[in-house]
């Protein structure tokens, strides 16, 4: 497979990268990751095949389309592509590309231009936030011409301001997302921030250090580099993130005194290297602690209004103008505001390496003769997610293919295909090569849940080749941490009180906490209206942030969120109490019998699948959910580890069909019913 599609080269800030028009790419996430690579030539550390030029800084990506929110004029979506190795990460954001978005969309004749300034509230995709970015557009067309000069780029060009409204939180649900402005962590003071970017912020004094090193003086010294590291991944896991190590969020950050009062000095990693000068969304984050009183950072104590603060970075400063409100520990920002500037470098067509793409069928026995001797795995497997990224089921896979890859001398790629109640996902991997490169990760929604409520295009025995279990995570009932209710009773005199008036968080049609909602429902004589989402992840963020007032989630997709005191859970949904909350009692204890469900969680490859190639996938499982490493994280995660053999997992699927059935039998829940409700 070979693609050639339009491209715009940009120098955004201290940043640069390619930018397309989300049109411009191949339709489905997997196949636009896969472009995004052969586009940066992700595959070599140089990266000689692509536009990247062998370092984090230059191997970012903008995609950008008009907006799909009702106050915004454009949607942006940043992706940062590997250097060495294919990857795809659209967790964190970056502001300098972000700077680039508006005359980007502009030149693209997406949205039109004033005389003189124009202003364009953009979305950020990757942290649902918002920013107003003004460009400078005389005549009715964007000019990259001007006097503005950012430290760390050669040369003026004309200015872009970057005005962020609501960036705090933007990723986690709330600022400071352990729920403390600091926190200790091997015996080192530090502060996680969600301020436009999720940092780790560290004193560098601290650490032995100025914190006025150059950055090459840095990135030389191992230990360094490998204790940020190793925080960093501790932070990750209390900021709710889950593991990080495959992701460049958290940013660990180095503080120390500026040269005035109004300003700091950081040094700023990307994650495991230091940055030349400054990320633009670090920079919120640095001035966002420095503004705000208990950090590591916290300058002295700032009066309500706006602010000129300054970052001072290895290339010089960034300046940005905060608007303080509140004093203390009431004190918060409600926007922050910075220049950059940016000019187009060329525009044309991009021509994309074939050996980006995933060979097709008709290519199998080629690959296979070229392989040698081994005949699975030849090429990169990936696991298929039916839920979005960020939730438990995509935390969980991703935990699992850091260690399955090794064992297995390929790699394992996860591919979130969320919708459509997880038969999107189901669709595609029953329907995939049965070479076992395309597994799916399936669960109780996917294999007994939605088969029991609804009529499928894919059998949940037939067309798989089971592999093995997972494990196992209970279910909870939880709410908002400020809805005035500490227990069941208290709940469901709440819903008899104000029918219709609460409502409950489904992840989609035939997951779990839709299922156990409508049960809970059922059993209670209680109304709530049913908010869909596509996924626990983005359900559980709206249900802590109070938006809505009831879930029955995993642990597993809880456990951030009670930690963080975010939520409260009020009962399992399980026929025990748990060992790591005994003072839970079940909902049948709680007076509301017929609602359990233990959430489990296995991996499935297409139906026909060698049965030689099923053993090797079974074996390297159970390995790898036999590492203590991996164990105590589930644990710590709120899910126990569970293996099986192939044969196992299909005793399993069958007992689920028959019980899931008999369910919905029995409870009168008919699929048109819950699609009513």
């Amino acid at each position: 497979m070979t693609l050639s599609i339009p491209c715009v080269l940009m120098r955004a800030g201290t940043s640069r990268g390619p930018f397309f028009l989300r049109d411009w790419l191949p339709e489905g996430d997997e196949a636009r990751n896969q472009a995004l690579i052969g586009a940066i030539g992700a595959s070599d550390p140089l990266q000689l095949d692509g536009l990247g030029g062998g370092s984090t800084l230059n191997s970012k990506v903008a995609i950008v389309s008009r907006s799909t929110q009702p106050d915004c004029d454009l949607d942006y979506l940043f992706a940062q592509v590997g250097v060495g190795h294919q990857s795809v990460d659209t967790r964190p954001n970056c502001g300098n590309m972000l700077s680039g978005v508006a005359p980007f969309a502009i030149d693209q004749g997406l949205i039109p231009a004033q005389d003189g300034l124009t202003t364009v509230r953009v979305f950020n995709v990757n942290t649902a936030s918002r920013i107003d970015v003004t460009v400078c557009t005389p005549g009715g067309k964007v000019t990259y011409e001007g006097d503005a000069r950012i430290d760390g780029v050669a040369g003026t060009a004309a200015p872009v301001l970057l005005n962020f409204l609501d960036a705090w939180g933007s990723v986690t649900g709330q600022l400071f997302p352990t729920g403390q402005r600091i926190d200790v962590i091997d015996g080192v003071a530090l502060t996680c921030i969600d301020a436009a970017m999720p940092l780790m912020m560290i004193r560098a004094t601290d650490l032995g250090l100025s914190g006025r090193e150059r950055p090459a003086e840095l990135d030389a010294n191992p230990a360094l580099l490998a204790r940020l590291e190793s925080l960093r991944l501790q932070a990750g896991l209390r900021m709710g993130l889950g593991d990080v190590s495959g992701s460049v969020v958290p940013k660990p950050v180095l503080v120390s005194a500026g040269d005035a009062p109004n300003s700091i000095t950081s040094r700023y990693f990307t994650p495991r290297k230091c940055h030349a000068s400054h990320a633009v969304t670090g920079a919120i984050g640095v001035a966002t602690a420095f503004a705000l009183p208990g950090t590591v950072a916290s300058g002295a104590n700032m009066k309500p209004g706006r602010h000129g603060l300054v970052v001072l970075h290895p290339a010089g400063q960034i300046d940005v103008e905060v608007d303080l409100q509140g004093e203390g520990e009431q004190a918060a920002l409600q926007s922050a505001a910075l220049v950059r500037t940016v000019r187009k470098i060329m525009q044309g067509v991009l021509h994309l390496p074939g050996y980006v793409f995933p060979p097709t069928s008709t290519d199998t026995s080629e690959v296979l003769a070229s392989q040698g001797r081994r005949q699975f795995p030849q090429k990169e497997i990936h696991i298929i997610v039916p839920t979005s990224s960020g939730g438990g089921n995509d935390t969980m896979a991703r935990t699992l293919t850091r260690k399955l890859g090794p064992l297995l001398g390929q790699a394992v790629v996860v591919d979130n295909r969320a919708g459509a109640n997880g038969t999107i996902a189901s669709e595609y991997v029953a329907a995939a090569q049965p070479d076992g490169h395309t597994l799916l990760f399936g669960y109780i929604a996917t294999h007994g849940i939605n088969p029991a409520l609804q009529k499928l295009r894919y059998d949940p025995v037939a067309d798989f080749a089971p592999i093995g279990l997972i494990g196992y995570s209970p279910t909870l009932l939880v709410v908002p941490a400020d809805l005035p209710v500490h227990s069941v009773e208290e709940l469901v005199r709440l819903l008899r009180q104000s029918p219709a008036r609460l409502s409950y968080a489904s992840a989609g049609e035939g997951t779990v906490p839709h299922f156990a909602a409508e049960l809970f429902k059922l059993q209670t004589g209680t109304q709530l209206q049913r908010v869909d989402f596509s996924g626990a992840a983005p359900a559980i963020a709206d249900v802590a942030s109070g938006l809505v007032q009831v879930m029955f989630p995993s642990l597993f997709t809880a456990q951030p969120y009670l930690r963080s005191g975010k939520l409260r859970a009020l009962a399992v949904a399980g026929a025990t109490r748990l060992g790591a909350f005994p003072e839970l009692p079940t909902l049948l204890e709680a007076g509301v019998p017929g609602v359990e469900l233990t959430q489990w969680y296995a991996l499935f490859a297409p139906a026909k699948t060698p049965a030689s190639v099923v053993r090797q996938l079974n074996t390297a499982l159970n390995a790898v959910l036999a590492d203590p490493d991996i164990v105590a994280r589930m644990e710590a995660d709120g899910a126990r580890v569970q293996t099986s053999s192939p044969g196992e997992l299909h005793d399993l699927l069958m007992s689920e069909s028959e019980k899931w059935q008999g369910v919905v039998l029995h409870a009168g829940l008919r699929p048109e019913a819950l699609l009513d409700s």
